[in-house]
């Protein structure tokens, strides 16, 4: 039987995917850089406003002229210079670590870009007249991904002068209707309901390692629920030694298909974990692109809320992590 859904907060925001998607796409203008003027990419930011970059960064690997980094911190690696393009993205405009990085580049000399809702980032990208992107507010950064995600596909396609408009306008088209992705997302929950209290584990490849991570933080914040991510094959040397018995887990398994190898592993981890009797979700794509990195998220952001749901947590409301404001703020 289906889970029971309340038209919540959490479930309009993603009734809006297509919506925000829809929004960058108009709302996207050229950035007019050439790539061959820096030496490396640095993309800043922390929770929702910095899985994008993570994103981005597994979705142009293949094909990107230079070294692409993410960071989530208050300091800047020392390679950074004027030699650096430097991304930074904070919804609200005012998370500490990514104005304190702000401060950090700009003393440095780099060229920036910059995605933001306003607020002080905001405020610091007017007054130094630095190329902007507009987050349009009403959301939870991690409820806005589609904004942020597809500014920065468009950012790295330009630089690549690799035309993914029509791909785009494809991917809005699939997800305007969500009934598929929250039929697809209630079929997962179904399966994994009675273990539904057991950690949860999602195994993945390279390509879809900001993915995993992306699920992983879901789930910690609307579930309020242990969520992990190991990605093979680096997996296989070390965390595959911790699978001997029953576990509390669930496992969910997403492969990009881009290596037999890295494949194989997945089949053989998958075995190795059913003898056990231990739950295993293999997700399966048809292949590893920019369509697939949306829907898969999709669905996964509609789990997240379904196991919300089901616990009785409050998925809108992160109140740990406001009490951690509160606390640095008198420090």
């Amino acid at each position: 039987m289906k889970l029971e859904q309340k038209m919540n907060p959490q479930h309009e925001a993603l009734k809006k995917f297509s919506y925000q998607i829809s929004y960058a796409l108009t709302n996207y203008t050229s950035h007019g850089m050439d790539i061959s003027k820096y030496t490396s990419v640095m993309i800043g930011g922390l929770g929702g406003s910095g899985i994008g970059g993570r994103l981005v960064k597994n979705i142009f690997t293949d094909s990107f002229p230079v070294p692409i980094e993410c960071v989530a911190d208050y300091t800047l690696p020392g390679y950074v210079n004027k030699n650096t393009l430097v991304i930074l993205g904070s919804y609200s405009g005012n998370t500490e670590e990514t104005l304190t990085m702000f401060g950090h580049v700009k003393e440095r000399g780099c060229d920036m870009i910059i995605l933001t809702g306003g607020g002080k980032l905001g405020a610091l990208a007017l007054e130094n007249n630095i190329k902007t992107y507009h987050l349009e507010g009403g959301f939870q950064p991690r409820m806005a991904l589609g904004f942020s995600l597809t500014y920065m596909n468009l950012i790295f396609a330009e630089f690549i002068k690799k035309d993914i408009i029509a791909e785009l306008k494809d991917i809005i088209a699939n997800v305007a209707d969500t009934t598929p992705y929250e039929n697809d997302a209630n079929k997962m929950f179904e399966s994994i309901k009675s273990k539904i209290n057991n950690k949860f584990i999602f195994i993945t490849d390279g390509y879809f390692e900001a993915v995993g991570i992306r699920f992983a933080q879901q789930i910690q914040e609307n579930a309020k629920h242990e969520c992990f991510t190991h990605v093979l094959p680096e997996a296989n040397h070390n965390v595959i030694e911790s699978y001997y018995g029953v576990l509390p887990s669930i496992y969910f398994c997403l492969d990009s298909g881009k290596n037999e190898r890295t494949s194989a592993r997945f089949e053989f981890l998958s075995n190795l974990l059913q003898v056990e009797n231990h739950k295993v979700i293999n997700m399966s794509i048809s292949e590893f692109d920019l369509t697939s990195v949306y829907e898969v998220i999709h669905r996964l952001d509609w789990l997240s809320i379904y196991v919300a749901d089901y616990r009785k947590v409050d998925s809108l409301n992160v109140p740990n992590i406001m009490e951690l404001k509160g606390y640095l703020e008198q420090i």
